[in-house]
Protein backbone atom coordinates (compact mmCIF):
# COMPACT_ATOMS: atom_id res chain seq x y z
CA UNK A 1 0.00 0.00 0.00
CA UNK A 2 1.23 3.70 -0.84
CA UNK A 3 1.73 6.06 2.07
CA UNK A 4 -1.16 8.64 2.17
CA UNK A 5 1.30 11.11 1.11
CA UNK A 6 2.16 9.35 -1.80
CA UNK A 7 -1.84 8.44 -2.55
CA UNK A 8 -3.00 12.24 -1.88
CA UNK A 9 -0.45 13.67 -4.38
CA UNK A 10 -1.29 11.28 -6.88
CA UNK A 11 -4.68 12.08 -6.44
CA UNK A 12 -4.42 15.69 -6.43
CA UNK A 13 -2.28 15.62 -9.60
CA UNK A 14 -5.62 13.61 -11.21
CA UNK A 15 -7.75 16.19 -10.53
CA UNK A 16 -5.89 18.39 -11.80
CA UNK A 17 -5.14 20.69 -8.50
CA UNK A 18 -3.10 23.08 -7.79
CA UNK A 19 -0.52 22.19 -5.09
CA UNK A 20 2.77 22.62 -3.15
CA UNK A 21 4.15 19.34 -2.06
CA UNK A 22 6.25 20.28 1.84
CA UNK A 23 6.18 16.93 3.02
CA UNK A 24 9.90 17.31 3.96
CA UNK A 25 9.12 20.13 5.44
CA UNK A 26 9.17 20.32 9.93
CA UNK A 27 7.33 23.58 10.26
CA UNK A 28 5.07 23.07 6.95
CA UNK A 29 1.74 20.92 6.70
CA UNK A 30 1.88 18.57 4.22
CA UNK A 31 0.00 19.94 1.06
CA UNK A 32 -0.64 23.79 0.06
CA UNK A 33 -3.23 23.46 -2.21
CA UNK A 34 -3.57 27.31 -4.33
CA UNK A 35 -5.85 29.37 -4.78
CA UNK A 36 -8.43 26.53 -3.91
CA UNK A 37 -11.10 28.69 -3.42
CA UNK A 38 -11.80 32.95 -3.82
CA UNK A 39 -7.61 32.81 -4.70
CA UNK A 40 -7.12 31.84 -1.02
CA UNK A 41 -4.39 28.87 -0.08
CA UNK A 42 -6.15 25.33 1.61
CA UNK A 43 -3.76 23.53 4.26
CA UNK A 44 -3.37 20.27 4.29
CA UNK A 45 -1.59 17.86 6.82
CA UNK A 46 -2.20 14.53 5.98
CA UNK A 47 -1.62 11.44 8.82
CA UNK A 48 -2.99 7.68 8.32
CA UNK A 49 -3.68 5.34 11.11
CA UNK A 50 -1.74 2.43 10.14
CA UNK A 51 -2.67 -0.77 13.46
CA UNK A 52 -5.46 -1.12 15.67
CA UNK A 53 -4.43 0.99 18.97
CA UNK A 54 -3.31 -1.66 21.60
CA UNK A 55 -5.45 0.23 24.35
CA UNK A 56 -3.41 -1.68 27.00
CA UNK A 57 -0.85 0.79 26.71
CA UNK A 58 -3.74 3.65 26.52
CA UNK A 59 -5.85 3.47 29.72
CA UNK A 60 -7.90 6.63 28.06
CA UNK A 61 -8.96 4.61 25.45
CA UNK A 62 -12.29 2.40 25.69
CA UNK A 63 -11.29 -0.58 23.98
CA UNK A 64 -14.85 -0.67 22.63
CA UNK A 65 -14.07 2.41 20.77
CA UNK A 66 -10.55 1.91 19.70
CA UNK A 67 -12.10 1.92 16.02
CA UNK A 68 -13.32 5.03 16.24
CA UNK A 69 -9.86 6.14 18.02
CA UNK A 70 -6.82 8.13 16.51
CA UNK A 71 -3.57 9.26 18.63
CA UNK A 72 -1.73 12.27 16.96
CA UNK A 73 0.69 14.50 18.33
CA UNK A 74 0.02 17.64 20.25
CA UNK A 75 2.75 19.25 18.22
CA UNK A 76 0.62 18.33 14.38
CA UNK A 77 -2.54 19.83 15.82
CA UNK A 78 -0.53 22.61 16.52
CA UNK A 79 0.86 23.20 13.54
CA UNK A 80 -3.01 23.20 11.64
CA UNK A 81 -4.15 25.55 14.34
CA UNK A 82 -1.18 27.78 12.80
CA UNK A 83 -2.68 28.34 9.44
CA UNK A 84 -6.24 28.92 10.68
CA UNK A 85 -8.79 29.39 9.22
CA UNK A 86 -7.76 27.64 5.83
CA UNK A 87 -6.40 24.18 7.17
CA UNK A 88 -7.21 20.95 8.29
CA UNK A 89 -6.06 17.24 9.11
CA UNK A 90 -6.98 14.17 6.36
CA UNK A 91 -6.58 10.63 8.02
CA UNK A 92 -6.95 7.40 5.98
CA UNK A 93 -7.93 4.75 8.25
CA UNK A 94 -5.88 2.08 6.50
CA UNK A 95 -7.77 -0.72 8.67
CA UNK A 96 -11.62 0.62 7.62
CA UNK A 97 -10.20 2.06 4.61
CA UNK A 98 -11.75 5.15 5.06
CA UNK A 99 -10.88 8.80 5.07
CA UNK A 100 -11.61 11.29 7.50
CA UNK A 101 -11.54 15.69 7.82
CA UNK A 102 -10.80 17.45 11.01
CA UNK A 103 -11.37 21.17 10.21
CA UNK A 104 -9.35 23.27 11.71
CA UNK A 105 -12.58 24.71 13.59
CA UNK A 106 -13.58 20.87 14.10
CA UNK A 107 -10.06 20.80 15.96
CA UNK A 108 -10.38 23.12 18.24
CA UNK A 109 -13.78 22.81 19.04
CA UNK A 110 -14.59 19.16 19.45
CA UNK A 111 -13.75 17.20 22.67
CA UNK A 112 -10.42 15.06 22.51
CA UNK A 113 -8.48 13.53 25.32
CA UNK A 114 -4.72 14.62 25.80
CA UNK A 115 -2.25 13.10 27.31
CA UNK A 116 1.93 13.17 27.41
CA UNK A 117 3.41 9.77 26.11
CA UNK A 118 6.78 9.47 28.08
CA UNK A 119 9.94 8.99 25.61
CA UNK A 120 13.35 8.20 26.56
CA UNK A 121 16.38 9.40 23.88
CA UNK A 122 19.00 10.89 25.52
CA UNK A 123 17.01 11.70 28.59
CA UNK A 124 13.38 11.09 29.53
CA UNK A 125 10.73 13.63 27.97
CA UNK A 126 7.32 13.98 27.15
CA UNK A 127 5.68 14.28 23.74
CA UNK A 128 2.05 15.76 23.72
CA UNK A 129 -1.07 13.34 21.97
CA UNK A 130 -3.86 13.84 21.19
CA UNK A 131 -6.87 10.88 21.30
CA UNK A 132 -9.58 11.64 19.11
CA UNK A 133 -13.08 10.18 17.71
CA UNK A 134 -13.24 9.73 14.46
CA UNK A 135 -17.00 9.83 14.78
CA UNK A 136 -15.85 14.01 15.22
CA UNK A 137 -14.51 14.00 11.58
CA UNK A 138 -16.31 14.16 8.27
CA UNK A 139 -15.94 10.99 7.01
CA UNK A 140 -15.85 9.10 3.44
CA UNK A 141 -14.82 5.96 1.17
CA UNK A 142 -12.77 7.87 -1.41
CA UNK A 143 -10.74 10.84 -1.84
CA UNK A 144 -12.92 12.36 -4.51
CA UNK A 145 -16.11 12.35 -2.17
CA UNK A 146 -13.92 13.91 0.99
CA UNK A 147 -12.23 16.23 -1.77
CA UNK A 148 -16.05 17.81 -2.41
CA UNK A 149 -16.51 18.04 1.73
CA UNK A 150 -13.26 20.09 1.83
CA UNK A 151 -14.19 22.30 -0.65
CA UNK A 152 -17.53 23.01 0.99
CA UNK A 153 -16.00 23.82 4.31
CA UNK A 154 -12.93 26.04 2.04
CA UNK A 155 -16.33 27.79 0.46
CA UNK A 156 -17.89 28.32 3.96
CA UNK A 157 -15.45 29.15 6.32
CA UNK A 158 -15.79 32.68 5.95
CA UNK A 159 -19.93 32.49 7.39
CA UNK A 160 -18.41 29.32 9.84
CA UNK A 161 -16.03 31.99 11.73
CA UNK A 162 -17.66 35.39 11.50
CA UNK A 163 -21.84 34.95 10.89
CA UNK A 164 -23.01 31.51 12.62
CA UNK A 165 -23.76 32.33 16.01
CA UNK A 166 -25.34 29.45 17.93
CA UNK A 167 -22.23 26.67 19.11
CA UNK A 168 -20.76 25.49 16.14
CA UNK A 169 -21.02 21.27 15.74
CA UNK A 170 -22.96 18.63 16.34
CA UNK A 171 -19.91 16.30 18.20
CA UNK A 172 -19.87 12.90 20.02
CA UNK A 173 -19.78 12.73 23.96
CA UNK A 174 -20.91 16.40 23.80
CA UNK A 175 -24.01 17.46 25.13
CA UNK A 176 -25.04 21.38 24.78
CA UNK A 177 -27.39 22.86 27.51
CA UNK A 178 -29.17 25.91 26.94
CA UNK A 179 -28.46 28.20 30.08
CA UNK A 180 -28.29 32.16 31.45
CA UNK A 181 -30.44 34.68 31.13
CA UNK A 182 -32.50 35.44 27.56
CA UNK A 183 -30.77 38.27 25.95
CA UNK A 184 -33.35 41.10 24.55
CA UNK A 185 -32.58 43.68 22.80
CA UNK A 186 -32.49 46.27 25.60
CA UNK A 187 -28.90 44.26 26.72
CA UNK A 188 -27.91 44.58 22.82
CA UNK A 189 -28.20 48.03 23.27
CA UNK A 190 -26.19 48.22 26.69
CA UNK A 191 -23.51 46.01 25.20
CA UNK A 192 -23.28 48.01 22.05
CA UNK A 193 -23.22 51.65 24.49
CA UNK A 194 -20.99 50.92 27.42
CA UNK A 195 -18.39 48.97 24.44
CA UNK A 196 -18.28 51.39 21.31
Amino acid sequence: MFSFEQEYKTFLKSQQINYKDNCNSYKLLDFTLINLVNNRNLYVDVKEKRQVINTRNWPSIDANNEKFTFIMDDLAARKVFAYAPYSGLIIRDNITTTYYWYSIIDLGLMPKIRVNRAIEKYRLQYKGKWIVDFRNAASANSLEDLSKIILQYAEAIVQMCTEFIPCYGNYHNEKLSIEGEIRNQGHWDTDVKETR
